[in-house]
């Protein structure tokens, strides 16, 4: 936090995320209120979250490529504007295509907020061993976000209009967006790439590492959508829906623990090695989930251990990032790991669902399994890809402070 600048991109930058947790919650919630079908609602929602997935690394490409005052600006006036004509549609009975019209440009013009903070720590602190404390920190301000959007958006829609969540949510994004804009200063150099880097890094998709963070990330999702989905069907189950709260919340705080935690030590292991570590042990947690619908508590502790794991997996590979991908290339590199969560999301909330239909809650459970395995596996067999670019590079011992170390 004493590093100059932070405050000036923090601040308004933790206003100008809150949105990312708000929009899902208080499109599900409008929709339903208005169609009286969860099946719509949730469609709708998902177009949302598949478009942002999508169209988010092309926003972060073209924030390395122009800046990210220039893509953001506009961004979040689009934002404003679809959501306005999404909530408009809602209320006034317009067909389900029509919202999925109007929900593709609401998805896609999601500002990407996250990730260009990650840019700016990585711009600011450079090579510093501060970068994982850094991503630490960035961890557990989304899952502080994840925590407050979605009370304040539900508070809104329930308490007020059922429209009050979204008009928020624009409101967050337009204030918010503009001032973080508005912060030039700590802003990432931009455009400043030779033409050798541009063809060798003509997106950070084309880094393999980049590609196999990817998968990780999107197992990660898997666990989100799973555990949201499967949660929700297992306390209507038992007759207990409200315990649904508790248990959500007793496994974002095992995130956000495991993340101050990652954040304070300083780890004499590389970021490589652990997340092997983490997804390793992420991997083994979500995959006694389905054993533990027998008994609140059990499942309460056992979701508290994966969001556990879940922190040190987030935070390496944010770090390793660093690593891996040139600085003209970050923020797209950043908005690539934010939008696999969000498609594994996605695709598990879907699966999740039908399987707790058909088959149960402890069938819902089987998807988060099935995803962290998958994405470990991939990470085992190719986790030569991981290995960083330079060899011999100069690291900072402190902000302003470089000595050369090797690489292992």
């Amino acid at each position: 936090m004493r590093t100059p600048g932070a405050w000036t991109f923090l601040l308004p930058g933790f206003a100008a995320r809150q949105p990312f947790a708000m929009l899902t919650i208080g499109i599900v919630l409008l929709v339903q209120s208005t169609t009286g079908s969860y099946g719509s609602a949730g469609a709708v929602a998902a177009v949302t979250g598949v478009s942002m997935a999508l169209f988010a690394p092309q926003s972060g490409k073209l924030a390395d490529r122009y800046g990210q005052r220039a893509v953001l600006v506009p961004g979040v006036l689009v934002h404003t504007a679809s959501v306005s004509t999404l909530v408009a549609l809602v209320l006034t009975g317009a067909p389900l295509w029509a919202l999925f019209a109007a929900a593709v440009p609401t998805g896609a013009s999601v500002p990407q907020v996250g990730p260009m903070v990650r840019a700016r720590w990585a711009a600011t602190l450079e090579k510093s061993p501060l970068m994982s404390t850094a991503a630490a920190f960035e961890s557990v301000t989304d899952e502080f976000t994840f925590v407050v959007g979605p009370v304040l958006a539900t508070a809104l829609c329930t308490g007020v209009h059922p429209a009050a969540g979204l008009v928020a949510e624009a409101a967050l994004t337009l204030v918010g967006g503009l001032l973080f804009a508005a912060q030039r200063r700590t802003q990432p150099a931009h455009g400043l790439v030779t033409a050798s880097e541009r063809a060798e890094h003509a997106s950070a998709l084309s880094v393999p590492g980049v590609r196999v963070l990817a998968v990780a990330f999107l197992g990660i999702g898997s666990v989100f959508g799973g555990m949201q989905v499967s949660l929700t069907a297992f306390t209507e189950e038992i007759g207990n829906p409200g315990a649904n709260g508790l248990l959500y919340g007793l496994f974002a705080a095992g995130n956000m623990l495991a993340g101050v935690a990652v954040g304070a030590i300083a780890w004499k292991n590389g970021p490589r090695r652990r997340l092997l570590v983490g997804y390793t042990g992420l991997a083994i947690a979500a995959s006694l989930l389905w054993t533990t619908t027998s008994s609140v508590a059990l499942l309460g502790a056992l979701g508290l251990v994966v969001g556990v794991f879940i922190a040190p997996a987030l935070i390496s590979g944010y770090t390793l990032v660093d690593d891996l991908v040139p600085a003209s290339a970050r923020t797209e590199a950043f908005t690539w790991l934010t939008g696999a969560v969000a498609l594994g999301q996605a695709s598990a909330v879907t699966v999740a669902g039908q399987l707790a239909d058909g088959y149960g809650s402890t069938a819902g459970f089987l998807v988060p399994l099935g995803g962290t395995a998958l994405a470990l596996l991939t990470l085992a067999s190719l986790r030569s890809r991981l290995v960083p670019r330079p060899a011999g590079r100069t690291v900072a011992r402190g902000v302003g402070h470089r000595v050369p170390v090797t690489v292992d």
